[in-house]
């Protein structure tokens, strides 16, 4: 499976240079993170993707929407690859509001108020599992990418990715770095 970090959102454009939460519920994507969307899309048009799944942040929703109009895919929100519940970014927005959003899309499967108020290490990390054990039970698992965060994809991988970050991650747990080529600073 291919996961990719959303792109740049507005937390991370103030976080970056404050080191401290800015106070943005759910934020969207900045221009640079439409780029990033983008640039990400391209490197998947070559990796014979056929699902795409997307964490219900808003950040991660808009990349999804980038990358499915490019491959022309649907795209199916999963809840398991969630942001870790750290700062005020991680707050979500209302799976009504969403399905508003983007009304082609199902958010039924979500509870209205589906993001977590605050998760500790060891319950990423098992959330991190029970998805990598489902994943690996599904035939679309080569064949699938995954639109997420930083968190989520350190839990999985060890990886400290930057925004539009592509990682390849083989059924043995094995991550590849894919883009950029250049590692991430923590």
């Amino acid at each position: 499976m291919i996961f990719v970090r959303h792109g740049q959102s507005e937390f991370n454009v103030h976080f970056a240079k404050t080191r401290q939460d800015p106070g943005i519920p759910d934020p969207a994507l900045t221009e640079e993170g439409r780029r990033q969307a983008r640039q990400a899309a391209e490197i998947l048009r070559d990796l014979d993707i056929r699902h795409l799944l997307a964490s219900p942040f808003t950040r991660a929703l808009q990349t999804a929407e980038i990358i499915a109009d490019t491959l022309r895919l649907p795209v199916e929100i999963e809840p398991l690859v969630h942001e870790h519940a750290a700062f005020i970014c991680d707050i979500g927005t209302p799976a009504s509001a969403l399905g508003k959003t983007w009304p082609n899309w199902r958010f039924d499967h979500l509870p209205e108020r589906w993001w977590p108020d605050d998760e500790q290490e060891d319950a990423m990390l098992a959330r991190c599992q029970r998805f990598r054990e489902r994943m690996a039970m599904a035939e679309m698992y080569e064949h699938t990418a995954i639109v997420s965060h930083w968190g989520f994809i350190r839990g999985l991988t060890g990886l400290r990715v930057t925004n539009g970050a592509v990682v390849r991650v083989a059924k043995q747990g094995e991550a590849e770095l894919l883009h950029p080529v250049e590692p991430a600073l923590p």
